[in-house]
Protein backbone atom coordinates (compact mmCIF):
# COMPACT_ATOMS: atom_id res chain seq x y z
CA UNK A 1 0.00 0.00 0.00
CA UNK A 2 1.76 3.39 -1.01
CA UNK A 3 1.15 6.33 1.27
CA UNK A 4 -0.11 9.95 -0.35
CA UNK A 5 2.31 12.77 -0.02
CA UNK A 6 0.50 15.48 1.54
CA UNK A 7 2.17 19.13 0.54
CA UNK A 8 2.11 20.62 3.63
CA UNK A 9 1.20 24.27 3.09
CA UNK A 10 3.21 27.35 3.49
CA UNK A 11 2.28 30.06 5.86
CA UNK A 12 2.17 32.45 2.56
CA UNK A 13 -0.12 30.49 0.80
CA UNK A 14 -2.32 29.92 3.70
CA UNK A 15 -2.85 33.67 3.77
CA UNK A 16 -3.00 34.03 0.66
CA UNK A 17 -6.09 31.69 0.30
CA UNK A 18 -7.41 33.39 3.29
CA UNK A 19 -7.18 36.67 1.82
CA UNK A 20 -8.52 35.50 -1.78
CA UNK A 21 -11.41 33.80 0.35
CA UNK A 22 -12.18 37.29 2.19
CA UNK A 23 -15.93 39.04 2.36
CA UNK A 24 -14.99 42.69 2.44
CA UNK A 25 -17.37 44.54 3.78
CA UNK A 26 -19.13 46.68 0.74
CA UNK A 27 -17.08 49.96 -0.07
CA UNK A 28 -13.98 48.29 1.67
CA UNK A 29 -10.59 47.14 -0.18
CA UNK A 30 -8.68 44.44 0.79
CA UNK A 31 -5.03 43.94 -0.94
CA UNK A 32 -2.53 42.09 -0.32
CA UNK A 33 0.84 43.31 0.61
CA UNK A 34 4.23 42.00 1.45
CA UNK A 35 2.31 39.33 3.19
CA UNK A 36 0.27 41.44 5.01
CA UNK A 37 -3.69 41.91 4.39
CA UNK A 38 -5.03 45.27 4.25
CA UNK A 39 -8.07 46.39 4.67
CA UNK A 40 -9.18 50.47 3.78
CA UNK A 41 -12.32 52.07 4.13
CA UNK A 42 -13.99 53.82 1.65
CA UNK A 43 -12.22 57.32 0.38
CA UNK A 44 -12.68 60.49 1.36
CA UNK A 45 -14.26 63.05 -1.13
CA UNK A 46 -10.81 64.99 -1.65
CA UNK A 47 -9.13 61.37 -2.38
CA UNK A 48 -11.69 61.54 -4.91
CA UNK A 49 -11.98 64.73 -6.02
CA UNK A 50 -7.94 64.48 -7.12
CA UNK A 51 -8.70 60.95 -9.34
CA UNK A 52 -11.69 62.82 -10.61
CA UNK A 53 -9.30 65.66 -11.21
CA UNK A 54 -6.73 63.93 -13.09
CA UNK A 55 -9.02 61.10 -15.23
CA UNK A 56 -10.21 64.22 -16.57
CA UNK A 57 -7.47 65.97 -18.02
CA UNK A 58 -5.97 62.63 -19.16
CA UNK A 59 -9.15 61.53 -20.84
CA UNK A 60 -9.06 64.75 -23.04
CA UNK A 61 -5.22 65.65 -22.79
CA UNK A 62 -3.03 62.19 -24.14
CA UNK A 63 -1.53 61.36 -27.05
CA UNK A 64 -2.71 57.61 -27.09
CA UNK A 65 -6.04 56.93 -25.87
CA UNK A 66 -6.30 55.73 -22.67
CA UNK A 67 -8.50 53.15 -20.48
CA UNK A 68 -8.94 53.93 -16.71
CA UNK A 69 -10.18 52.16 -13.81
CA UNK A 70 -10.55 52.74 -10.40
CA UNK A 71 -11.00 49.24 -9.10
CA UNK A 72 -9.09 47.03 -11.17
CA UNK A 73 -6.98 44.53 -9.20
CA UNK A 74 -3.31 43.36 -10.59
CA UNK A 75 -1.51 40.59 -9.50
CA UNK A 76 2.20 42.12 -8.88
CA UNK A 77 5.64 40.96 -7.82
CA UNK A 78 6.54 40.85 -4.23
CA UNK A 79 9.95 40.49 -2.19
CA UNK A 80 11.68 37.28 -1.92
CA UNK A 81 9.76 34.02 -1.17
CA UNK A 82 6.27 35.72 -0.66
CA UNK A 83 3.25 34.85 -2.81
CA UNK A 84 2.30 37.43 -4.91
CA UNK A 85 1.31 41.25 -4.12
CA UNK A 86 -3.15 41.38 -4.61
CA UNK A 87 -3.48 45.43 -5.18
CA UNK A 88 -5.94 47.39 -6.22
CA UNK A 89 -4.77 50.70 -7.22
CA UNK A 90 -6.62 54.06 -6.93
CA UNK A 91 -6.08 54.49 -10.70
CA UNK A 92 -4.84 52.32 -13.52
CA UNK A 93 -4.33 53.11 -16.78
CA UNK A 94 -3.89 51.42 -20.61
CA UNK A 95 -3.75 52.37 -23.73
CA UNK A 96 -7.40 51.83 -25.48
CA UNK A 97 -6.07 49.92 -27.79
CA UNK A 98 -5.31 46.94 -25.60
CA UNK A 99 -8.44 46.28 -23.98
CA UNK A 100 -6.79 45.14 -21.35
CA UNK A 101 -10.14 45.47 -19.36
CA UNK A 102 -12.87 43.76 -20.85
CA UNK A 103 -11.95 40.10 -20.25
CA UNK A 104 -10.10 40.84 -17.07
CA UNK A 105 -10.10 38.47 -14.52
CA UNK A 106 -10.63 39.94 -11.03
CA UNK A 107 -6.70 39.92 -10.29
CA UNK A 108 -5.04 40.56 -13.66
CA UNK A 109 -1.40 40.34 -14.38
CA UNK A 110 -0.08 43.80 -15.30
CA UNK A 111 1.45 43.35 -19.07
CA UNK A 112 0.19 46.40 -20.80
CA UNK A 113 -0.62 49.10 -17.57
CA UNK A 114 1.07 51.90 -18.93
CA UNK A 115 0.89 53.64 -15.36
CA UNK A 116 -0.47 53.29 -11.99
CA UNK A 117 -1.73 56.25 -9.67
CA UNK A 118 -2.37 56.09 -5.70
CA UNK A 119 -3.58 59.04 -3.91
CA UNK A 120 -2.01 58.48 -0.03
CA UNK A 121 -4.92 57.91 3.28
CA UNK A 122 -4.26 56.07 6.07
CA UNK A 123 -1.15 54.24 5.42
CA UNK A 124 0.92 56.07 3.21
CA UNK A 125 3.38 54.65 4.12
CA UNK A 126 2.08 51.72 1.94
CA UNK A 127 1.86 53.57 -0.84
CA UNK A 128 5.34 55.12 -0.38
CA UNK A 129 7.35 51.92 -0.41
CA UNK A 130 5.68 48.85 -0.35
CA UNK A 131 3.54 49.59 -3.45
CA UNK A 132 5.95 51.50 -5.38
CA UNK A 133 8.31 48.48 -5.02
CA UNK A 134 5.77 45.72 -6.28
CA UNK A 135 5.02 48.23 -9.21
CA UNK A 136 8.65 48.42 -9.84
CA UNK A 137 9.39 44.91 -9.99
CA UNK A 138 6.34 43.95 -11.82
CA UNK A 139 7.74 46.24 -14.87
CA UNK A 140 4.72 49.02 -14.60
CA UNK A 141 6.35 51.69 -16.40
CA UNK A 142 4.83 54.58 -14.54
CA UNK A 143 3.33 55.29 -11.03
CA UNK A 144 1.96 58.70 -9.97
CA UNK A 145 2.01 58.70 -5.97
CA UNK A 146 -0.07 61.83 -5.22
CA UNK A 147 0.90 62.35 -0.72
CA UNK A 148 -1.64 64.32 0.06
CA UNK A 149 -0.23 64.71 3.62
CA UNK A 150 3.29 65.75 1.92
CA UNK A 151 1.55 68.09 -0.54
CA UNK A 152 3.32 67.04 -3.47
CA UNK A 153 3.07 64.54 -6.36
CA UNK A 154 5.81 62.25 -7.81
CA UNK A 155 6.37 60.61 -10.85
CA UNK A 156 8.34 57.79 -10.89
CA UNK A 157 9.88 55.68 -14.15
CA UNK A 158 11.92 53.80 -15.62
CA UNK A 159 11.80 50.43 -13.01
CA UNK A 160 14.45 48.54 -12.72
CA UNK A 161 14.18 45.34 -10.30
CA UNK A 162 13.05 46.65 -6.89
CA UNK A 163 12.27 50.36 -7.64
CA UNK A 164 12.29 53.03 -10.01
CA UNK A 165 15.34 54.46 -10.90
CA UNK A 166 13.93 57.86 -12.20
CA UNK A 167 11.93 60.03 -9.69
CA UNK A 168 10.46 63.69 -10.70
CA UNK A 169 8.06 65.52 -7.84
CA UNK A 170 6.98 69.01 -7.04
CA UNK A 171 4.31 70.55 -4.75
CA UNK A 172 1.01 70.58 -5.50
CA UNK A 173 0.61 73.56 -7.87
CA UNK A 174 3.56 71.90 -10.31
CA UNK A 175 2.86 70.90 -13.44
CA UNK A 176 4.09 67.29 -13.84
CA UNK A 177 5.14 66.51 -17.47
CA UNK A 178 3.68 62.77 -17.99
CA UNK A 179 5.87 61.15 -21.16
CA UNK A 180 5.26 58.67 -23.60
CA UNK A 181 2.60 57.20 -23.94
CA UNK A 182 1.24 59.94 -22.33
CA UNK A 183 2.72 62.68 -23.55
CA UNK A 184 1.39 65.73 -21.84
CA UNK A 185 1.52 67.46 -18.95
CA UNK A 186 -0.55 67.30 -15.89
CA UNK A 187 -1.92 70.47 -13.55
CA UNK A 188 -1.81 69.50 -9.92
CA UNK A 189 -3.16 72.64 -8.53
CA UNK A 190 -6.23 71.44 -7.66
CA UNK A 191 -4.83 68.34 -5.86
CA UNK A 192 -4.03 70.19 -2.19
Amino acid sequence: MSAMAHEIPTQEDVVLDGFLALDTPLGFRAELIEGEIVVTPPPSGRHEHIIAEMVDQIVVGTDTPMHFSGNKGLRVESAGALSGNHVIPDGTFAPRELSLFRDAESWMPCAGVAMVVEVTSQRAEIDREAKRRSYARSGIPLYLLVDREKGKATLFSEPEGDDYTTAHSGPFGKEIELPAPFKMTLDTSDFG
